[in-house]
């Protein structure tokens, strides 16, 4: 006797989306996320979910919140001089 595999995807009445990617990008991305045990449909959901929230001015961003705290004793003046220097 042959075992045959049975996969069951509830998609809960999900309307379908198709996009059109490079065949190089679909691959890589299936790859990640078979990596991360999600599905490249989750990761897209996510993704359009994030850039779709409402800005607000107190919204830290991920690459934000990792760098919060490295400079806790800079000061803000030799900042800008540096970017006027930078920047001429």
């Amino acid at each position: 006797m042959q075992y045959v595999p049975f996969a069951c995807y509830h998609t809960y009445r999900m309307p379908k989306l198709t996009l059109s990617v490079d065949p190089d990008v679909a691959a890589r991305a299936k790859r990640y996320a078979k990596g991360r045990g999600t599905s490249v449909s989750r990761m897209v959901e996510a993704y359009l979910t994030s850039v779709m929230k409402p800005e607000t001015r107190e919204e830290k961003t991920p690459i934000l919140d990792s760098l919060a705290g490295i400079l806790k004793k800079a000061d803000i003046g030799d900042y800008h001089k540096h970017l006027s220097k930078k920047y001429r």
